[in-house]
């Protein structure tokens, strides 16, 4: 790569992505923050951070695991903390056929019986009579992530500035990338926000060695382990631009569910309730436009961990062929 000088607007794991791909690529990055620390108002901050492909696969489209299979192994060369077990989605009895239309829409898996379900999680022998296991899948805790990518920038000479307020059109350097989220719809007007809240519970009387999604018939619900007898539990996604808090409606209806998926979880100490809005565009998919030099890369939604490296993979392969046409994914349905 020409050594271009780049400024990247947003510490989230989109601009901590693209600032890392870049500064391993030779450009000369420089990250500005609004945020008065590392997380203040960013989503990334409340993820789940399931690196997921086959997973989303069944509700998503086959971009999103095109282009996030690859993000596994990005994340464990720059995480070391990136846990590879698997994911696990199993139902209640009642609702087994939404686990044979899950399946049906997705590859990559095992069917398991109760008896290998026990082998993975001991803590839900008996509860399960199968379930889909998808053994090539990861996670990672996102706040721990984050900050070891700040500490691989700081490797490289890559300085982060907070509480920075900077137009993309007023950034210096040869190449602008706004990664600002629902900040930048002031450039990107068919920009909206989805709205996502999660509750983070320490119970001592479950372990799990991996997420494990169950398909309820209200709210699928995802929990994933955090160690230290932490979970976070989360799910709800609503077409709500309204910040806040979480609502007693979701927090009830997250809590039952987990409460369905183990009882021990009714005894679960609560730890954290968050929300925050996440940056998507119509059709769920993130995009990357360039405007002259500023590349406005946004649109992860949900999947902002899984997707975020082969966004950033998308802008240092446009600044370095000099090209115009950086939009991704590729708009291929299944």
């Amino acid at each position: 790569m020409k050594r271009h000088s780049v400024t990247v607007i947003g510490a989230g794991v989109a601009g901590l992505c693209c600032a890392l791909e870049l500064a391993e690529r030779g450009a000369r990055v420089e990250v500005v923050e609004r945020g008065r620390a590392l997380g203040e108002g960013s989503c990334s901050w409340q993820a789940g951070g399931m690196l997921a492909p086959w997973c989303e696969r069944a509700t998503t489209d086959v971009s999103v695991a095109e282009s996030g299979a690859p993000s596994i192994d990005w994340w464990s060369r720059h995480f070391p903390g990136t846990v590879r077990n698997g994911s696990l989605v199993l139902a209640q009895p009642r609702d087994s056929a939404d686990l044979t239309r899950f399946a049906q829409r997705t590859e990559r898996f095992d069917w398991i019986d109760a008896d290998r379900i026990a082998e993975l999680e001991p803590d839900l022998a008996g509860r399960y009579r199968r379930a889909l296991f998808f053994a090539d899948e990861a996670h990672l805790d996102p706040r721990r992530a984050m900050a070891a990518l700040v500490e691989r920038l700081a490797d490289r000479g890559v300085a982060i500035r907070f509480a920075v307020e900077l137009s993309p059109d007023a950034a210096p350097g040869d190449a602008v990338v706004d990664c600002r989220g629902l900040a930048a719809r002031d450039a990107l007007s068919d920009l909206r926000g989805v709205r996502g809240e999660m509750v983070v519970v320490r119970c001592r009387d479950v372990m799990l060695a991996r997420p494990v999604r169950m398909l309820h018939p209200r709210i699928p619900l995802y929990v994933v382990p955090r160690g230290n007898g932490l979970f976070l539990i989360g799910a709800t996604m609503i077409e709500s631009e309204q910040r806040g808090t979480v609502s007693v409606r979701s927090a009830v209806e997250l809590l039952n569910a987990a409460y369905a998926l183990h009882p021990a979880f009714g005894e679960a100490e609560i730890v954290e309730l968050g929300a925050d809005l996440r940056p998507a565009f119509a059709d769920n998919l993130p995009r990357v436009r360039r405007e002259g030099r500023v590349f406005r890369a946004n649109g992860l939604f949900r999947h902002g961990f899984l997707l975020a490296p082969a966004l950033a993979r998308q802008v240092a392969d446009a600044l370095e062929m000099e090209t115009d046409d950086a939009n991704i994914p590729e708009r291929r349905r299944a």
